[in-house]
């Protein structure tokens, strides 16, 4: 087996803004696995592209330590190569390339097609419901993503906040309430911790007026008797996603989930290691009686994929939607027959993937 990197900066369609900056590039590491002596196989591939900023193996040296990391693998002269191999070589510290090498060794097992899993799903037969994702940014701007979607037949919409006058963003949440209510459209807010634990309730209580379905992340990490207060206590149920980053043990999970009682985790496998890494949150969650969702974490075409594929395989409810709607955010993501229109994403048979994978040397 040999294993190949594939550097592609991704280039955001407009200036991606949440409460931790602006965004406008993307740096996706694509991990090709073939085998040179059958050179008539499609190669696997996975994605790793750690989120500036919070991914635990962000780091700018992140390139010149997957070349070095590639070098190795190569020297071993791995005759085959499977997913549980890839957990036991990629360390915990490491979870988008975790969630790379797992998903290009699945992908290779299954015969280079990018169908990881053998669901209605990944066979096109079956779509799942996503939410619409609403960038933060100026009113109009706000405004005008929210009439996309709301014409596009979206049935749920998830807003960044945090990095606007809050005044600002509750006038656009009474708006969208003006002509859509919680029967029609479920709402839900991503705060990306930028409330302080002593203003948090206080903004809860304002945005409770708008019947939403919850907000994910209202403070930010590492305070857990604040936290623990505001899901007890917050009139708007609670979501944790960046509370979950570097919890690798299910004894830490565990406590995490014991103490804080969040209404629902978000599950992102490039932040959180892979695929069975995730699976290992949503059985603690069921266990817990916590709610789950999936959603991407700015993957390319790659990587969003292979979070689909898993969350169809775990079985989520058609009326439950995932956070997948991310394909349409770059101007050079990978041709691919994910599309998301309608509150759904589907697979279309008919439409091929991107091919330049198979030639990389």
């Amino acid at each position: 087996m040999q294993l190949s990197i594939v550097r592609r900066p991704l280039q955001f369609t407009f200036p991606a803004r949440t409460s931790r900056g602006a965004l406008t590039e993307h740096v996706a590491f694509y991990l090709v696995l073939r085998d040179p002596e059958r050179p008539d196989r499609l190669a696997g591939v996975g994605e790793a592209a750690p989120l500036t900023g919070l991914s635990p193996d962000d780091d700018p040296q992140f390139a010149q330590h997957l070349a070095a990391f590639a070098a190795r693998f190569n020297r071993a002269n791995f005759n085959d190569f499977t997913p549980e191999a890839a957990l036991r070589l990629v360390p915990a510290a490491l979870p988008s390339v975790r969630f790379g090498l797992e998903t290009a060794a699945l992908d290779w097992q299954r015969g280079g097609r990018r169908q990881l899993f053998d669901t209605p799903f990944s066979r096109g037969e079956a779509p799942l419901p996503i939410n619409g994702l609403i960038w933060m940014g100026e009113a109009a701007f706000m405004r005008r993503q929210i009439e996309e979607k709301l014409a596009d037949g979206y049935r749920c919409l998830k807003l960044k906040i945090g990095a606007l006058d809050f005044e600002t963003e509750l006038k656009v949440l009474a708006e969208i309430r003006a002509v859509a209510s919680p029967d029609q459209l479920t709402l839900r807010v991503d705060a990306n911790g930028a409330f302080s634990p002593d203003e948090a309730l206080g903004k809860l209580q304002a945005l409770a007026r708008y019947e939403l379905h919850s907000i994910e992340q209202p403070i930010a990490v590492g305070q857990p008797v604040a936290l623990a207060r505001l899901c007890r206590e917050s009139p708007v149920p609670v979501a944790l996603d960046e509370e979950l980053i570097g919890l690798t043990q299910p004894a830490d999970q565990t406590r995490l989930l014991e103490q804080a009682r969040p209404a629902y985790v978000v599950l992102k496998p490039t932040l959180l290691g892979g695929l069975e890494a995730t699976r290992q949150w949503v059985t603690l969650a069921r266990a817990h009686g916590i709610g789950w969702w999936l959603t991407s974490a700015l993957e390319s075409n790659i990587g969003l994929n292979a979070v689909a594929q898993l969350a169809a395989d775990l079985g989520v409810a058609d009326d439950f939607p995932q956070g997948l709607g991310t394909g349409q955010l770059y101007s050079n993501n990978i041709s691919s027959p994910l599309r998301a229109a309608g509150g759904w994403l589907r697979l279309e048979q008919d439409t091929a993937w991107e091919d330049g994978f198979a030639a990389v040397g």
